[in-house]
Formats: C-alpha cells, structure tokens, sequence
C-alpha cells in the first residue's frame, strides 16, 4: 500500500531513534577550527576535531590562499569534472608532490575520502574476485564492497588467524583475494597490523587496500601514514587511500598507486569520472600543508608526549581506554544514555567530546571519542583528566 508522505515513512524511524538516546544533531560552530573554539554559542576546548596537527587555521596556509587569490589568477571554482575542463595545474602538480612523497608512481584526486573508497572497490573489485574485509572498517569501505561486483566476507577485527583462513579457502577456489582494512581504526584508534597482512597478501598473492585517513600525516617518517610507521612501503599491489580533512587540515582525498591503477581509475570510476573537481584553491592549500607535513616531526613528537600523558592519566582514574597508539582515544562507557550524561557534564565543564553510539560502533559499546591535537597543551590535556575525574565522582555519588 502507498505511503501518502515523507512524513508518514519517517515519523516512527525518527521517534525510535529519540527514545534510543542515538539521535544525532550538527553542532555550529562560530570559530576557527582550534582547540579553544565557539560550538552552540559555549566557548569550549575541542577535544572532538581530526585536525591531529592543527594545519587546519595555520598562518601559513592561510596567507598562500590569500596570495593565490591576489597574484595567482586562479578562480575558486574548478568549474568542470577533471575529464572535462576542470583538472587545473594546481591538482596536477599537487598529485605529482604527492607522489613524489609517498614514493608511488601516481595519485589521483577525490573530492572525499567516501567517494575515493566507493571508486577504488567498485572499479578494483570484480566478479569472481573476494573482499576480504576487517569487520571494524570504515562505512565508505563497507559500502563500496557491498556496492561491487565481488563476493564480500568480513573477517573479526584484526584476526589474522581468521584472514589467512579466508585466503586459504579463496586461493582454493583460484579466485583472486583483495584484503581491505583501515591503516588507523577511526572509531578505535588502534592500527592495522600491517606486516601480517603485507605478508599474507605476499603467500597468498591477494591484493591490499588501506584506507589511512587517520595515518597520513600524522604516523611514519615525514608523515607518510601506517606503512612507514612499521617500516614498510607499498609494492604494485597495495592500493593506498587518504584524506585531506584530517592531519592535512585541508579538503578532499587521494589514491596513490601503480600508474595502471590509476589510469583505470580515470577510464572506469563512476564518482571520479562524473563530478566535478574540487576547487583548485584547495589544492594550492594541499601544497602548503604537505610542505609543512614534511618537516612536521616536531607536531608528530608532541602530539604523541600528549597521547602519552592522557592514556597515562585516564588509566589512573580507571577509565576503560582502548589499546590505541594514535590520536584517536576512545572511552568506553557501554551505555548510550551514560555516554550522553557524561558527554553533556563535560561540555558543562568547558569541554566538548562527542558521544559515539550505535549503529556507528557495536550495541554496547558507546563511547566517548577523545581526539588530541599538536595544537593542544598539556595543561588543557590535564584539565580534561581532572573533568573526567568530576564525570566519575558523579556517576559514584
């Protein structure tokens, strides 16, 4: 029977979601993106951005926008798709440095991390081909192989017993195995374990793709992501993926690769090839982040002082920490309810956390997801232990 309206076909999907404490809002913010900022109108230290090491309001990426603007003649809008008119020098020569950085032979540009995941798995992935997948990868991965023409089975969170038993029954049947994970855990901050699954890619001739949104920039030497942090590098058929939002502070996305892969990506990717490029000015900004990326290793140092203090600290006051190296420190609480309640005390206190509840992570499993900054302080990282503690004290009384 015909639904007369929107409203009638989303009224009760809406209402549940309220009552089940997982209704999501936007939260506004009045200020520069930074640790101290202006979020509904409460002037808070953010302790939710992905700006792992704080390029997102720098001076000096900001001061390169206003001189392309006054000096460079370039428009804002790309006005085009890249394959029409709309593939600008300045993303031509940011995917020639990126390149160059990572030690591949090419990188194309996306407009989002979403749409370089659904292009690589719907164009990489055939039929007759296996996603191996980790079952904590990010939705755009989920999406992209459940929207491909291969077969897609997922694997327990970084059990490579249960991998390499997937591989075996794969190169069984002579299909041909495309292991996919996260390089850092976006909602648990843990990392892939690379040189297991380099490895068994290696015996069991699968091919590798690694979504590093939350490693490049921040891990490995000069910022070069998850497979320079343990020392490895990418052969013909390891298929990187990164964004630009995060540790670039910046927009958009890439994929870095073999030039086949690449070309393949131009001739045959749906989102690549019917959209349009993202503004070029965005690109002059790339530049100058990478610029700084490179000789970041100062960042990189205290951002990780600062992780240490914080795991340190929320371990004494007992808190549930997961085993996370990275930026990313989640709290679990369990509870969605609770993780709002502490949530909301916190941001009375002058500290904004956002609450992280299904069906974003497992039933069971809400958290609080702590995300430091270079451009933190170790006293603001104190202060937050020391609200933490009032949150605790609370819940006991």
């Amino acid at each position: 029977m015909p639904i007369n309206s929107i409203q009638e076909r989303f009224a009760k999907r809406l209402n549940k979601r309220r009552a089940e404490h997982l209704y999501r809002q936007r939260p506004l913010a009045f200020s520069p993106q930074q640790p101290q900022m202006k979020i509904n109108g409460v002037e808070c230290i953010n302790f939710c951005s992905n700006d792992y090491l704080g390029l997102a309001n720098h001076p000096q990426i900001k001061q390169r926008l206003i001189d392309a603007l006054q000096n460079d003649q370039l428009s804002y809008g790309s006005g085009a798709a890249h394959l029409v008119t709309g593939h600008h020098l300045q993303h031509h020569l940011l995917e020639d440095e990126l390149a160059d950085w990572l030690g591949v032979e090419r990188v194309l540009l996306f407009s989002t991390g979403f749409m370089a995941n659904l292009a690589v798995l719907q164009t990489l992935a055939q039929k007759g081909d296996v996603l191996l997948g980790d079952k904590l990868n990010h939705a755009s991965l989920v999406d992209g192989a459940l929207q491909s023409d291969a077969d897609f089975k997922r694997y327990p969170h970084r059990d490579m017993a249960a991998l390499e038993k997937r591989l075996q029954q794969t190169h069984a049947q002579q299909k041909q195995a495309i292991i996919v994970t996260d390089g850092v855990f976006s909602m648990d901050g843990d990392l892939a374990p690379l040189h297991h699954i380099q490895q068994l890619a290696k015996d069991y001739n699968a091919w590798t793709i690694i979504d590093d949104a939350h490693g490049f920039g921040a891990l490995g030497t000069q910022g070069r992501g998850s497979l320079s942090h343990f020392g490895l590098s990418a052969d013909a058929n390891t298929v990187q993926i990164g964004t630009l939002g995060k540790a670039f502070g910046c927009s958009g996305a890439f994929v870095a690769g073999s030039n086949t892969l690449i070309e393949s990506l131009i001739q045959f990717a749906r989102p690549y090839i019917y959209t349009t490029a993202s503004p070029q000015l965005n690109a002059v900004a790339v530049r100058e982040a990478l610029k700084i990326i490179k000789s970041a290793d100062n960042k990189r140092q205290k951002l990780q002082t600062l992780i240490e203090q914080f795991r340190t600290g929320a371990k004494q006051l007992g808190l549930q920490l997961w085993d996370s190296p990275t930026a990313i420190q989640p709290i679990l609480l369990g509870d969605s309810a609770r993780a709002l309640r502490w949530s909301e005390q916190l941001k009375q206190q002058g500290f904004w956390i956002a609450a992280i509840r299904p069906p974003t992570v497992p039933q069971g499993q809400a958290r609080l997801r702590v995300t430091l900054s270079a451009q933190h302080s170790a006293q603001q990282i104190q202060n937050l232990l020391n609200a933490l503690a009032v949150c605790i004290e609370s819940a006991d009384s």
